[in-house]
């Protein structure tokens, strides 16, 4: 081999070895322009009814899918390490964040919820940061700490206990199980074998049939999931109207832009149940077709913790990737009616800019990462 082509073949080599995962990449931005498209065909008439412009709602996606994906491009050359750094005062100020959303001067109240903080006229969800700190805090702390085992699994537990009780407190239960989910996720990969999450199963079996029975409006979501045909105009109306949408999708779907259900039938058709909006105008396929690529993006991610050595980045990349993949399978399992609907968006496709932006922001560590 002469000396050009061995110069040619080691830039080659040391290009693929700092370049990030190739389809990781592309997954994240085919989820985020179709989620950006599809966020602003399903908003338009909610936003001409509300503010007399429909294109409102995407105008403001538009801003945070900026936003975001200047995250992801920033986090995917900074090295993982540097993160790992700074874990503990990122954990701790998103505590700070979630007290302070509670104090009723400070956070906005809406939909029955205390769960944003406007700060120079822009608003963001804290519980959203909480799902990347505790992945950041949890892979270092169960990675790197020589607290004795015992100690340490009882100051982990009591510290997402924490987390997800001042999530309740808004009140988001779909988020603070997402979160546990996550966390204990970290557990798993942190080497605790599985007859441990066996003996978990039932207790927070029971600590969420308790939650759901203290609060009337969970309760009513509940017991309508149990019994569908149970006060359809009211108690089951948001599952009865999801319902409808994803049957008149059919095989084929109605067409681009023809859905009927946003027409102010369907709540929320922006955030949470923007997936029935998806599935009426694209049908069975389209929506099938979305759940693969979905599917892909979650395999890809497992497969690049599952290709690195290094424990702390291993735990990062998984818990990223159990994030992601509980919060699009609740959301749309809630959607099928095979969960109760809890109030979860879906990734990339919801409108909202907290949680676009922490998505591409924790995808672009994973790309880091994947350079390694």
């Amino acid at each position: 081999m002469s000396p050009l082509m061995a110069k040619t073949y080691l830039k080659r080599i040391s290009f693929s070895v700092a370049s990030p995962d190739r389809i990781l990449v592309i997954l994240t931005l085919v989820l985020t322009v179709v989620g950006f498209l599809m966020m602003t065909n399903a908003s338009v008439v909610q936003a001409q009814n509300l503010f007399g412009d429909k294109f409102f709602f995407a105008k403001q996606q538009l801003m945070w899918v900026g936003v975001g994906i200047t995250g992801f491009l920033i986090s995917s050359r900074v090295p993982y390490t540097f993160w790992r750094a700074l874990a503990s005062p990122i954990f701790f100020i998103t505590l700070g964040l979630l007290v302070v959303v509670l104090i009723p001067q400070i956070g906005s109240h809406a939909l029955g919820a205390r769960r944003w903080i406007e700060l120079a006229g822009v608003t963001f969800q804290p519980a959203e940061l909480a799902k990347l700190a505790i992945i950041l805090y949890s892979a270092r702390w169960l990675s790197g700490s020589q607290i004795k085992e015992g100690r340490k699994y009882l100051l982990f537990f009591g510290l997402l206990f924490l987390v997800c009780a001042l999530i309740l407190l808004e009140p988001d239960l779909g988020t603070a199980v997402v979160v546990a989910i996550t966390a204990l996720s970290m557990l798993f990969f942190a080497g605790i074998p599985l007859y441990f999450f066996a003996g978990l199963l039932p207790i927070a079996a029971l600590s969420g049939l308790i939650l759901i029975m203290i609060s009337s409006y969970r309760k009513e979501r509940f017991l309508s999931f149990l019994q569908s045909l149970i006060d359809p105009l009211q108690a089951s109306y948001h599952v009865k109207q999801i319902l409808i949408a994803i049957a008149s999708g059919g095989l084929l779907g109605v067409g681009l832009g023809q859905s009927r259900q946003k027409f102010l039938f369907l709540p929320e058709a922006t955030t949470d149940s923007i997936f029935a909006v998806m599935a009426e105008e694209v049908g069975f396929i389209g929506a099938l077709a979305l759940i693969l690529v979905f599917a892909g993006l979650i395999s890809r991610i497992f497969l690049i913790a599952k290709s690195v050595d290094e424990k702390y980045a291993k735990m990062v990349a998984g818990g990223v990737g159990v994030w992601l993949g509980s919060q699009i399978f609740i959301n749309i399992a809630a959607m099928t009616a095979t969960l109760p609907l809890t109030g979860i968006p879906l990734p990339f496709f919801s409108y909202g800019g907290s949680a676009l932006v922490m998505n591409l922001f924790s995808l672009g560590m994973v790309a880091n990462i994947s350079k390694r």
